[in-house]
């Protein structure tokens, strides 16, 4: 049977290309998704033209019970579970002197709570050797500019999550790691968008990352050779951390 995976927040951007690039290596591959169930059939559809099995699942990460329901119905459905990637996540920028509580509250929920319930739920199911991968970002380490303070709070403290899971989990040879992305291109951040110029500029590279990418190195994370890599945090980020 082959090894499969679930990749929350899987329908565009990072994790559709983190769900394609995993189908590539030879996984079969689930993947949940908010809204765009259009886009979500096609990224299911490239999963299937690859000869991997692909499952989209609607569900919404700001509930705890949805994510639960979603690992179990991707290991049930896929007949086990090797690897999982926590990619969905929100971003609602805003100064922390009048940032809306309910607002907050939505984005430790997405941000936070969702990673932690999909870990549990995973452990609960997943076979020994297995991958779990968290989509961070280089704000959980330094914020840069103004009005991501709490964006910033949620990737710090899922980085701080991933370590303690990281030991828990240990015993099983599970890893657990958080990439931490820089300035990626995708539809909610083009090429060619009004900040694009700027956030080059800060980017010794001159570039920002493509999302096959960052894709690349959470395949890196999810397969055999990356044995030894448990509890950390791998920033890809074109140099803005240096």
């Amino acid at each position: 049977m082959a090894k499969s995976a679930l990749v929350t927040g899987g329908s565009r951007g990072i994790g559709a290309a983190v769900v394609s690039r995993l189908a590539q290596d030879g996984l079969d591959v689930a993947f949940t998704y908010a809204k765009s169930p259009d886009a979500a059939d096609a990224v299911a559809e490239e999963v299937q033209q690859l000869g991997r099995r692909g499952i989209a699942i609607k569900a919404d990460s700001e509930t705890a019970d949805a994510v639960r329901s979603a690992v179990d119905q991707a290991a049930t459905e896929l007949g086990r579970l090797d690897v999982l990637v926590c990619n969905a996540g929100i971003l609602a920028p805003g100064s922390i002197q009048d940032y809306p509580i309910e607002t907050f509250d939505r984005m430790v929920a997405v941000n936070v709570r969702s990673v932690f319930c999909a870990i549990q739920a995973a452990a609960r199911v997943m076979t020994g050797g297995g991958r779990m991968i968290v989509i961070g970002s280089i704000v959980g380490a330094r914020t840069g500019f103004p009005g991501v303070s709490i964006y910033g709070m949620t990737k710090a403290a899922v980085s701080a999550l991933v370590r303690g899971a990281a030991i828990d989990l240990a015993p099983r040879a599970i890893t657990v790691n958080t990439v931490a992305p820089g300035p990626t291109i995708t539809d909610m951040n083009p090429a060619d968008g009004p900040m694009a110029d700027r956030i080059r500029g800060l980017l010794p590279l001159g570039r920002m990352a493509r999302a096959s990418e960052i894709a690349n190195l959470v395949s890196f994370l999810a397969g055999p050779e990356s044995a030894f890599i448990t509890g950390a945090t791998l920033t890809i980020d074109g140099g803005a951390s240096a």
